[in-house]
């Protein structure tokens, strides 16, 4: 009896844990310009929308394209940021491509932006050449280890997109190299990990996903804690600081191995970067904890 009672609650925890994957939680984050090191006046920054995506998983996705078409389109989208891990199988290069396809159907002012990671670069050498030339055919611009200078309602702006950390990809100074003095910066990564290694590069805000929430976050992620330092940190989503910079990292909107999560659920965030005016009585960067734990608190979690 007590064998039946038990496999009973494995699979009704099973069939929850399933559901979890249909149930996607919108995020609210805004972020202060200031201080920018690269910013002459951030209180005149026109504020950047960012819609961000991580980790689409293709094999295990419960989240329909469109429901977030129609969720979005209500409201201006700059700019849309998917930092890495959309499949692991080159069969589900075409999904990926419609996938990202359809989602650019809210227009986003400046376009698609997208880093790979670690399960990206599972395809063969070929296969993954087929997949960013299938993203740039229909508009999008995958950065690796590049960045990208665009005018934010006329203002500069660079997207650097630092390839991923946890394979040895990442190549910082390559990424950086030519960013121009004078501009806000926006990085994309795939692994966070990498804000451990960028003391010596200026940056306003940094996007990133890799760990899921821990997807299995019961009764805390333990397995995480061979990814890397951030984990055994605490630091495996949300919003973050190092270095006195900024850093978020995505729950991710699909699933690795089975398509289940326990006390994480899929996340899209829409981040607005900038327009922030320099606190009152502040004289450096030690104020700055204080105006992220305000943005913290804009954290819509459900």
């Amino acid at each position: 009896m007590l064998w039946f009672l038990l496999i009973v609650a494995v699979a009704l925890l099973f069939v929850k844990a399933y559901r979890n994957t249909f149930d996607v939680h919108t995020n609210y984050v805004t972020i202060p310009l200031w201080p920018s090191q690269h910013v002459d006046h951030p209180q005149d920054f026109e504020p950047l929308t960012i819609l961000h995506l991580s980790d689409l998983h293709m094999e295990n996705l419960s989240i329909d394209p469109l429901r977030i078409v129609h969720d979005f389109s209500g409201q201006p989208v700059d700019l849309i940021a998917i930092t890495g891990d959309l499949l692991d199988r080159h069969k589900n290069i075409p999904k990926a491509v419609s996938y990202i396809e359809q989602l650019m159907q809210l227009q986003p002012a400046l376009g698609t932006f997208v880093v790979f990671g670690n399960h990206d670069y599972v395809l063969p050498p070929s296969k993954l050449a087929q997949l960013k030339s299938e993203l740039a055919r229909i508009g999008c611009r995958v950065l690796i280890n590049e960045h990208a200078t665009l005018t934010h309602k006329g203002q500069p702006l660079h997207i650097i997109g630092v390839d991923d950390y946890s394979t040895r990809r990442s190549q910082l100074e390559k990424a950086f190299q030519a960013v121009p003095a004078s501009g806000a910066r926006l990085v994309l990564t795939h692994d966070p990990n990498l804000v451990l290694h960028m003391k010596d590069y200026d940056y306003d805000y940094l996007l990133a996903g890799h760990f899921h929430g821990g997807q299995i976050h019961w009764p805390r992620p333990y397995h995480l804690a061979k990814m890397g330092k951030l984990p055994r940190l605490n630091m495996v989503k949300g919003l973050h600081e190092m270095d006195g910079r900024p850093f978020y990292i995505s729950e991710g909107l699909g699933q690795t191995g089975l398509n289940v999560r326990l006390r994480s659920r899929p996340e899209i965030t829409l981040h607005m970067l900038g327009r922030a005016s320099q606190p009152e009585n502040a004289e450096s960067k030690a104020a700055q904890p204080s105006g992220l734990q305000e943005s913290a608190a804009t954290l819509a979690l459900e």
